[in-house]
């Protein structure tokens, strides 16, 4: 039986595309670069901010580095209220506490932003713990937050499943020894989470509920 549940937080429990896109537009605007169309932006959602400035738009470090503090600029005083938690999220996180499984977020959002989120949101009373990365920088990738939160609460492997939307969450989760629940409501698509080799896919939060039930 599953025990642990790690979930993921953009595009898994909440819409937060329009706060991201908004300060990465932000970003790009300050620092003098084209703007990309918004399809092409969408990248940025999933993985940490540097690595999308280097390979989304052909930035050096020193030039990631700055960007990453120019969408901060605006993401937290404005684009972390730029989000919506999604139909069924409230229900799913309640019935999966109320099973007396553990919550837990792995995000690669830095963690004192994703706590601040589940405030707003109104979900943060659900979680037993919440893991992301560090500012400035520090446990950027998914492997290195679900490994360091797997660590530091004890988590068997075994008992544990990772929930996301992105190529990401299943390589990281898989690179701990955990199995994956890809979501296809969020910003990866089905063919994307396949080729990661999501163990099982969920089309929508209460899907979710019914596989984890089963597993």
């Amino acid at each position: 039986m599953i025990k642990n549940i790690l979930l993921d937080l953009d595009g898994t429990l909440i819409d937060s595309a329009e706060g991201i896109l908004n300060s990465v537009a932000y970003a790009l605007e300050k620092m003098g670069r084209g703007l990309s169309p918004r399809r092409e932006l969408l990248r940025f959602i999933g993985p940490p901010l540097e690595y999308s400035f280097r390979n989304f738009c052909g930035m050096n470090e020193e030039e990631a580095a700055a960007a990453v503090a120019l969408y901060r600029e605006n993401y937290e005083p404005r684009g972390i209220y730029e989000f919506s938690v999604y139909e069924g999220v409230p229900a799913f996180l309640k019935k999966m506490a109320k099973s007396k499984r553990r919550l837990y977020l792995a995000t690669s959002k830095p963690e004192v932003f994703a706590k601040r989120i589940l405030e707003i949101g109104g979900i943060d009373g659900w979680f037993s713990g919440v893991a992301g990365s560090l500012i400035p920088s520090g446990r950027d990738s998914k492997e290195e937050v679900i490994s360091y939160l797997i660590g530091r609460e004890g988590l068997s492997p075994e008992e544990t499943v990772m929930v996301g939307d992105r190529s990401y969450d299943v390589e990281g989760a898989h690179a701990c020894g955990i199995a994956v629940i890809g979501v296809t409501y969020g910003y990866g698509s089905e063919k994307e989470l396949h080729r990661a080799g999501a163990d099982l896919l969920a089309a929508s939060p209460r899907e979710l509920e019914r596989i984890i039930q089963m597993v």
